[in-house]
């Protein structure tokens, strides 16, 4: 095989390898089973602050969990998936970061609106923190799916990602 050829060869070889490992980018109507997806209303996410208060008046108390033990997708389980979602954090590092916490469909669910259904709930952990002072925004999150219950005093969520890498989300 002559030298240029074998670099092709190799070039398309590895380009092929990233994309078979490339996460997918999933929304959040795919953390519900197929037959719930049509029934239940998917809250979208806020990005105007001053809706808060009318959400509260919607959702009612913001410390109990709609349901703490939702159906899950178990196809998702070991899938690499990229998630948008707002975070709440479970624990700050002497950094002042965030490193371990539960990712959420819309702005302050578990802290100003009640937290969604454990299947809308991911817990997190990453190898990066998140600074404090960036917690308002959005991220996208990646990593391995986990098909796994967690019980926390905050919300239960029916999904894991651990070492996930974190990106800002701009819409």
């Amino acid at each position: 095989m002559h030298m240029g050829s074998r670099l092709l060869l190799t070039g398309l070889v590895l380009l092929a390898m990233a994309t078979a490992n490339a996460a997918e980018e999933i929304a959040w109507d795919e953390l519900l089973p197929a037959e719930l997806r049509e029934l239940q209303e998917i809250p979208l996410p806020v990005h105007d602050l001053s809706l808060l208060g009318e959400m509260d008046a919607e959702l009612g108390d913001p410390a109990v969990q709609m349901e703490t033990n939702a159906p899950v997708v178990q196809e998702l389980d070991g899938r690499e998936v990229k998630l948008p979602g707002y975070v709440v954090p479970l624990g700050i590092t002497e950094a002042m970061e965030v490193e371990e916490f539960l990712l959420v469909p819309y702005f302050g669910a578990c802290i100003h609106v009640p937290p969604p259904p454990s299947n809308q709930v991911v817990h997190v952990r990453s190898t990066s923190g998140i600074k404090l002072r960036d917690l308002y925004q959005p991220f996208w999150i990646s990593g391995t799916m986990q098909v796994e219950h967690m019980e926390n005093e905050l919300a239960n969520a029916g999904y894991r990602i651990d070492a996930a890498s974190i990106e800002p989300y701009v819409y």
